[in-house]
């Protein structure tokens, strides 16, 4: 990551953006942001960009809980952006979704063929080796086990409103101005967007259930 306007000390980066010194030093030491320009054996500056990275860092392990190996992990692919961005969005995927290990039982057999099926069934270009196949084969055993049938029947439903929103954000991101902005983008919208999408869909259950439930 390329730095400039260089004039910041570390205190002022801190009162900048909110991030305690030691928070600081430690993401230095761990590598997620970029060492400043020394000015003396013990002294360095920083620029903007440390305020962008201190920014995202920040919305990565806080607002997107992710660890800091995992965080490291994403801002290792935002700062390869000739990758590309299908490969980048890959990885911070691979950050947000849990890692679940396939059971040999009938049940998830069973699920994982639910999954695929789904998956034709609405043209989907992915991959075996995506975690989330597995995130939610496991779900569908759980609902399944929990007696939840009428709502695996919304799976396709479910699928539908994610294709379009999917589409619809790295369409957004595909019109940005530069690589580094398309790579940002991508990351920071996989990784919040899970949040975004739970914090909308509390506020539409609210209004559903008072117009379904209540007005009864």
């Amino acid at each position: 990551m390329e730095t400039y306007s260089i004039h910041m000390r570390i205190g002022e980066l801190s009162k900048r953006t909110g991030v305690p010194v030691p928070t600081i030093k430690y993401y230095l030491r761990e590598g997620l942001l970029p060492s400043g320009e020394l000015t003396s054996h013990n002294q360095a500056q920083y620029g903007e960009e440390h305020l962008r990275r201190l920014k995202l860092i920040r919305a990565l392990t806080e607002a997107g809980k992710l660890s800091v190996a995992a965080a490291r992990e994403v801002l290792t692919a935002v700062d390869r952006p000739a990758d590309g961005l299908h490969a980048v969005l890959g990885v911070a995927q691979q950050a947000v979704t849990p890692q679940v290990t396939p059971v040999d039982t009938a049940e998830w057999a069973r699920a994982e063929r639910q999954v695929d099926e789904l998956v034709a069934r609405h043209g989907w270009q992915v991959t075996a080796e995506n975690p989330a196949r597995s995130a939610l084969a496991q779900l569908v055993v759980t609902l399944r086990e929990l007696e939840q049938d009428d709502l695996l029947e919304l799976l396709d439903d479910y699928a539908a409103a994610a294709g379009r929103l999917a589409t619809a954000e790295l369409a957004a991101i595909a019109r940005r101005e530069g690589v580094a902005g398309k790579v940002e983008g991508a990351v920071v919208g996989t990784v919040l967007g899970d949040a975004l999408i739970a914090g909308l869909r509390r506020l539409a259950q609210e209004d559903a259930s008072h117009r379904i439930f209540e007005a009864r």
